[in-house]
């Protein structure tokens, strides 16, 4: 299996421990750094990691606005598995992770895994009652992703012009017919940023319900909606505890109290008053200014409907399709 790590610093303040991590790695997997840093540090994490992982520049032929998919096409056109993990900095899978995915990719075309902050500061508090709601009412987004190099190639690769490029990916798995395997239970470890990252991210964040359109509607809903109930004290304790309770079914969900700690749920409240507030910003960016804030670009589409990306494929993959087609997708659980 290849453990691909499309990166871009700015900085080399955790270098060092995501070396020991790389090393960690490198005694179980083929580990693939798809580097798009600055000259200086990339200079600097090709001397750290010389004979640790296979080191190489984005390919420049790539096109697209974001960094992080041209990344992704460059390790998957050199990788040398058939099973790759996709897989963000601040993601630390253990032994036992590793394992499930690579099983899971023996049936599948897809596995999303689920992700959980250790350790838990206050952001990471805050955010965790998003995954907690994702969790009740469907599926989180993690930062990574393991899939079948042959499905990747087969299907051209994903959109490099989209924000939300995990949705991206997996809605063209979709597309193409292929098999995914949403592990509800099959928990990764995630790293949280420090604060003035997380606080940087509110608003882009909220930019990605523009291409889910019900979940859009419902967070530009919240702040109309406790307006209302905040002249009745009663209504809105209510609100707030249904969505206390919400977030503690998403907790439980596939023994997930082992790794969510019983304090997040009631974290669902803040957060969903956040991204209230949030997805009217994301609103006006996307009428006012034509998109979001990407590094030193802007990104108008949060990722492509699965219809868009049928029918931009439909003349590629369409025999392959109907071969590979007799369930849209897979759901596994634990």
């Amino acid at each position: 299996m290849t453990y691909l790590l499309p990166l871009r610093w700015h900085t080399d303040t955790g270098l060092a421990e995501l070396t020991d991590y790389l090393r960690w790695l490198a005694d179980r997997v083929d580990v693939l750094v798809v580097d798009g840093s600055a000259p200086d540090l990339f200079a600097r994490h090709a001397e750290t990691w010389r004979g640790l992982v296979r080191h190489l520049p984005p390919d420049p032929d790539r096109r697209g606005l974001n960094g992080k998919v041209r990344g992704v096409h460059t390790g998957v056109d050199a990788a040398d598995h058939e099973h790759l993990v996709i897989a963000d900095d601040d993601v630390r899978y253990d032994e036992a992770g590793l394992r499930a995915v690579h099983r899971l990719l023996g049936r599948v075309d897809l596995v999303r895994p689920q992700n959980y902050f250790d350790p838990l500061p206050w952001h990471a508090w805050w955010d965790t009652g998003r995954t907690l709601l994702n969790r009740a009412l469907g599926d989180d987004y993690p930062g990574t992703l393991a899939v079948r190099r042959s499905t990747f190639l087969a299907m051209g690769g994903y959109d490099a012009d989209v924000l939300f490029e995990n949705l991206e990916l997996i809605r063209t798995v979709r597309a193409y017919g292929g098999v995914e395997a949403t592990a509800a239970g099959l928990y990764v470890r995630r790293l949280p940023p420090d604060a003035a990252h997380f606080r940087g991210q509110r608003v882009r964040q909220a930019y990605d319900d523009l291409a889910q359109p019900a979940r859009l509607l419902s967070a530009l809903a919240v702040l109309p909606a406790a307006a209302v109930a905040s002249r009745r004290p009663r209504l809105l304790l209510g609100m707030a505890a249904t969505v206390v309770a919400l977030a503690e079914a998403g907790r439980r969900r596939a023994d997930g109290n082992a790794v969510f700690p019983p304090s997040t749920s009631l974290a669902a409240p803040l957060w969903l008053l956040e991204r209230g507030v949030c997805s009217w910003l994301a609103v006006a960016q996307r009428v006012l200014l034509g998109g979001v804030r990407y590094h030193d670009t802007r990104i108008r589409q949060p990722a492509h409907p699965t219809s868009a990306i049928v029918r931009r494929s439909a003349g590629r993959t369409a025999t392959e399709t109907a071969k590979r087609r007799p369930e849209p997708h897979a759901r596994a659980e634990g």
